[in-house]
């Protein structure tokens, strides 16, 4: 190996080096609040709840202690500052590691947690067993964290020995789209994956996943996989699907819906189970289809000044349900002025979710002022986008005459006196002979 070679390659020794410390450097400190039921005061009340400020420090390699993490800050309890280890790197994610100095910073809450069976047919035969390993005497917690902007949503199960503050990450379930928008009927994905630490004996013993809709009270099952098994869940809703070779190889358990219907608008819970163990991420799906508009009648007549007319417009086919409804007015001279929002009716909703809504206009020509007409435009304002649709209107008739009207009057004025001047000369001659 030369000099020349022998330079390059430590030189690519040192960057690989120095780029492994600084991904292990950019996992972020997380402030969180520790949220923990208090004891019950009995009288049949619900136990309330107790919330302290705590520190999560996040890395990836549990020797990875440095002199600034030993220091907790004066106002938090030491008991609650934790030195978690997540190997998968879930944790280190930009989205929670915001500028220093940032007002905006992740959404964090941490809880204690009980590793429990589940008696849910999907994830009972995770549990078959019915043993309780030696594994689970620990101190369990379960952290629900959302990153800057909404641009992930991450809960995780970690588990510590007793007494200790350092847990790892056991289990960790994920969403890289915490609020989505389709159109209507078009396909959509909603990103769920999981993690699960090999070592673990619970990572090996199989898995299962749940998808649950929530809307204003109303909640349905979407679909259930048991993955130790190989099967669905019986409640299976239509036209929802899993990728079942990425969830097996990679734990990418994102729902597949393959046409947007309105009624999927909501939110989507993504729950992962392992034996004993649960975490789930939240997903907001919501359906966009802006109005098509319509005019009627498509083609105004010829309006006289001082009659009154009728246009109507109609917004259909829309969701969601919010919509402003308005007209404008733009007339020869090329400027636009508004007309208010006419009569607007109340929504009416068709088969496929979706709905309609119209508005009438009384065009006043006297009232008005409307000129000698010009364009009739009715605008709808949507989450989905603006829509508009015109109409031309002509008056005539109208009581301010242009310059070329006022000289074709005196022309016809001028044509009429000549004319009659010659009549005048023609019977005067007559009566002379």
């Amino acid at each position: 190996m030369t000099y020349r070679s022998k330079s390059i390659y430590k030189l690519s020794l040192v960057a690989v080096i120095c780029f492994i410390k600084a991904s292990s450097s950019s996992c972020p400190v997380l402030e969180c609040w520790f949220v923990q039921e208090k004891a019950g005061r009995g009288g049949g009340l619900a136990a309330a709840t107790s919330q302290e400020k705590s520190l999560l420090h996040i890395r990836t390699d549990a020797y990875s202690h440095s002199a600034e993490s030993q220091q907790a800050p004066s106002d938090i309890n030491p008991d609650r500052v934790y030195f978690i280890t997540d190997p998968a790197a879930t944790l280190c994610h930009r989205s929670l590691n915001p500028p220093r100095g940032s007002v905006n910073k992740p959404h964090c809450e941490i809880n204690p947690f009980l590793p429990q069976p589940s008696t849910l047919k999907w994830v009972a035969p995770l549990t078959d067993s019915a043993l309780s390993p030696i594994y689970l005497q620990a101190d369990w917690f379960s952290t629900s964290i959302q990153g800057l902007n909404k641009q992930l949503a991450i809960s995780t199960i970690t588990r510590a020995p007793t007494a200790a503050q350092e847990p790892n990450v056991i289990l960790s379930v994920t969403s890289k789209t915490v609020s989505v928008q389709s159109r209507l009927g078009e396909p959509v994905l909603l990103d769920c994956g999981f993690w699960a630490y090999p070592p673990s004996p619970l990572s090996g013993s199989g898995f299962a996943v749940e998808w649950r809709y929530q809307f204003r009270g109303d909640g349905r099952l979407v679909l259930a996989y048991d993955g130790k098994t190989d099967r669905l869940a019986d409640t299976q809703e239509e036209g929802a699907t899993l990728d079942f070779e990425g969830l097996h190889r990679k734990g990418n358990a994102s729902l597949i819906l393959q046409e947007a219907k309105v009624r999927h608008s909501g939110m989507y819970i993504c729950t992962v189970y392992l034996p004993y163990l649960v975490a789930q991420v939240a997903v907001e799906l919501e359906v966009v289809e802006p109005p098509s508009l319509s005019i009627y009648p498509s083609a105004l007549p010829l309006a006289v000044h001082g009659q009154t007319l009728t246009v109507q417009c109609e917004a259909s086919g829309f969701a969601p349900l919010s919509l402003e409804l308005s007209w404008e007015f733009k007339g020869t001279d090329g400027k636009s002025r508004p007309l208010g929002s006419g009569s607007v009716t109340g929504h009416r909703q068709a088969w496929d979710g979706t709905y309609s809504q119209s508005t009438r206009l009384e065009l006043d020509t006297t009232k008005l002022d409307l000129g000698r007409g010009g364009e009739v435009t009715c605008v709808a304002v949507h989450l989905g986008g603006t829509r508009r649709a015109s109409v031309t209107l002509n008056v005539i008739g109208f009581s301010t005459p242009s310059i070329e009207d006022s000289m074709a009057m005196v022309g016809v004025a001028l044509v009429l006196y000549g004319l009659i001047k010659f009549v005048s000369w023609t019977f005067t001659s007559s009566g002379n002979k």
